[in-house]
């Protein structure tokens, strides 16, 4: 598995913790208590075919927190597994976890510890980490994805598990330096990823049995809503959507259009939607230009809630980027906007992403 090119064409901040609809008053929500909500996805049949939809959407999840799936059990320490630095391969023993780490770009490390049942070992949290049971931990990564070594040191962590998405990588050596365990894992971002995530995280923690438990509950939830999600986009779309995903910040003029390797790929695929950035060669997270935008022919944008805010909404994208508009997606609104801090999260919330993100793209 290849590490996420995302953060390293990309150093900086994902704001994460905006949430609701952008602009012009436009959107359409998909909330929990909602009627569409209420109806699992194998039951909607939307009345109005995808490819014509005006508009945008938000889609959100039904619970903003990350539930434990499995029991973890007694921890076998110490642990030795394979650390995959930046740099090569290393061996690194664990052994102590009572006071856990978990950091990376998207906080799919912190959710997946939860998901072990560990989620009372996090000491702090990185500024992905957004879900309620983390929230008022300690935040140790500043000016974006960098760790804040002093931070960490203070919360005397027993272990640091990261994927090598933040840094910067002499930071997190210092950090070893000071005596701290650092375990690299190997994260591939995508709903598939999920799983192999869980059993490099709990090896880590010395809970390779409860790795291996949640590992096959995340693999067949994600598969279960992948076949509900592949049969809404059969009923409600005449074909496939071309989706394309935009990471904008207006705040530091940052206007990107995430390729291969980053998860919106892997986004595109699971709802069913033809994934225009391998189709155009688009690789890792790059400037937007006007001829890849023409080239990519969106049907649908997917974008972060606090990015579509950031650059004014719908109207000041437009406004910022006329190429935008000059696109199917553009031309019709169509803008889903979920959370920062969950749309590119792949872990034990995976299936409620996607189920919510279908929601949005076929039956706002």
């Amino acid at each position: 598995m290849r590490r996420s090119p995302f953060v390293v064409a990309l150093p900086i901040v994902l704001v994460a913790a905006l949430v609701g609809c952008s602009g012009g008053g436009e959107a359409t929500s998909v909330a929990s208590g909602s009627a569409a909500a209420e109806q699992p996805i194998s039951a909607l049949r939307p009345g109005t075919d995808a490819v014509d939809l005006i508009g945008p959407s938000t889609a959100r999840l039904e619970r903003d927190d990350v539930e434990p799936l499995v029991e973890p059990g007694g921890a076998q320490l110490p642990a030795t597994v394979t650390s995959h630095d930046l740099g090569g391969d290393s061996e690194q023993t664990v052994t102590h976890t009572d006071r856990v780490l978990a950091l990376d770009v998207s906080g799919s490390l912190a959710a997946t510890v939860v998901g072990l049942g560990l989620g009372d070992h996090l000491v702090g949290r990185d500024v992905s980490s957004t879900f309620s049971s983390v929230r008022k931990l300690p935040v140790v990564t500043q000016d974006g994805h960098s760790i804040n070594a002093e931070a960490v040191l203070s919360l005397e962590p027993d272990v640091v598990l990261t994927d090598g998405t933040i840094g910067p990588t002499d930071v997190v050596e210092q950090l070893r330096q000071s005596g701290v365990t650092v375990v690299y894992v190997e994260n591939e971002p995508s709903p598939d990823g999920a799983a192999e995530l869980a059993r490099q995280t709990a090896a880590a923690l010395g809970v390779p049995a409860a790795g291996a438990s949640l590992a096959t509950e995340l693999a067949e939830r994600i598969a279960a809503t992948g076949r509900d999600v592949a049969a809404l986009a059969d009923r409600a779309s005449s074909r496939p959507l071309r989706i394309a995903f935009l990471y904008l910040r207006g705040t530091s003029g940052v206007y990107y259009l995430l390729g291969e390797g980053t998860g919106a790929d892997a986004l595109a695929t699971a709802l069913g939607g033809v994934d225009v950035a391998a189709e155009i060669g688009w690789d890792g997270a790059r400037p937007m230009t006007d001829e890849a935008l023409v080239a990519a022919d969106a049907d649908v944008y997917l974008v972060m809630t606090g990015g579509l805010e950031s650059v004014g909404g719908v109207d000041g994208l437009l406004e910022a980027k006329p190429a935008v508009g000059l696109t199917p997606a553009g031309e019709h609104r169509r803008f889903v906007d979920m959370a920062g801090g969950q749309i590119l999260s792949f872990g034990p919330r995976t299936p409620a992403v996607l189920d919510a993100l279908a929601r949005a793209v076929y039956a706002p």
